[in-house]
């Protein structure tokens, strides 16, 4: 009786791994069969995710979405984007609304318990923006000042530790609107704006001349693009996706979009021993 009880323990094991096996690998097949990528992406905050003069969606995370669609169909258009909020970003996923969130989302291990983060495109940070023009050359001159410098910020209740990790003397004043907080620095109430690098790069590509970066950046994080737990064999090809636009055969790819919306210019990946084992 216990060997007969063994063995029908190994056969349920068995057929519970491939029953686990078939469900992790359906939705690479089903997107395939579907014949169209579904990307949850936001629409309201350049460079990651806006709509240009035309009303097409346009930005970073967008093209991140589109080089998932040309691995898929040898097609970056076949793209059904849904507009979601921030919030929306996990249970868009977790109840099979999209195939896949794009919409910078950052890693954290709270999130990593409800999403399979894909691997990071991008990562953020905070920087202080200047007016090309100012008072202030650098970081250094700003740091050196003091009490002296007053720095505009977006209102959340860590703002001021934020900023004084980097300027612990300076003045820091709050703003309920990203728009404001630039406002602050464009009419001279403000010497310099404590931002996301990535909207300080953006800033500085749309008003070349305008604007400066202070040379200093802190509070890292990670952007990924997440998929539904479980679904191992389409996480893979999503990671294969973007690992080999960042470090083989799409880079120029990749490097055109980076340089579009950060105006940095990205050098190639080094010819021979693969650059992640240095």
């Amino acid at each position: 009786m216990p060997n007969k009880l063994k063995i029908a323990s190994l056969a349920a094991f068995a057929a519970c791994a491939m029953a686990y096996g078939a469900q992790a690998q359906d939705k690479l097949q089903e997107v395939l069969d579907r014949g169209k990528l579904i990307v949850g992406t936001g629409s309201t905050n350049a460079p990651w995710h806006f709509q240009d003069a035309e009303g097409n969606l346009v930005g970073f995370d967008i093209d991140m979405a589109k080089l998932v669609a040309k691995g898929l169909f040898d097609d970056p258009e076949a793209i059904e984007f849904v507009n979601q909020s921030g919030d929306a970003r996990i249970p868009n996923l977790v109840t099979d609304k999209v195939d896949i969130t794009c919409q910078f989302m950052t890693v954290t291990a709270g999130r990593a318990q409800q999403v399979e983060f894909t691997i990071p495109y991008y990562r953020e940070g905070v920087g202080l923006l200047l007016m090309a023009d100012g008072e202030f050359a650098d970081y250094d001159a700003l740091k050196a000042a003091g009490g002296d410098v007053t720095v505009s910020v977006l209102q959340n209740v860590y703002a001021e530790d934020m900023v004084h990790a980097a300027l612990p003397e300076a003045t820091v004043d709050q703003y309920e609107s990203v728009d404001l907080m630039y406002q602050a620095l464009n009419s001279g109430r403000a010497d310099a704006a404590a931002t996301d690098q990535s909207s300080l790069a953006w800033f500085m590509t749309q008003s070349p001349g305008r604007y400066k970066d202070a040379g200093y950046g802190w509070n890292p994080q990670s952007y990924s693009c997440a998929v539904k737990p479980g679904e191992q064999r389409w996480l893979n090809f999503v990671n294969s996706v973007f690992h080999e636009a960042m470090t083989g055969v799409e880079f120029n790819t990749y490097a055109a979009s980076f340089k579009q919306w950060f105006g940095v210019d990205l050098d190639p990946p080094q010819i021979g021993f693969p650059i992640e084992y240095r």
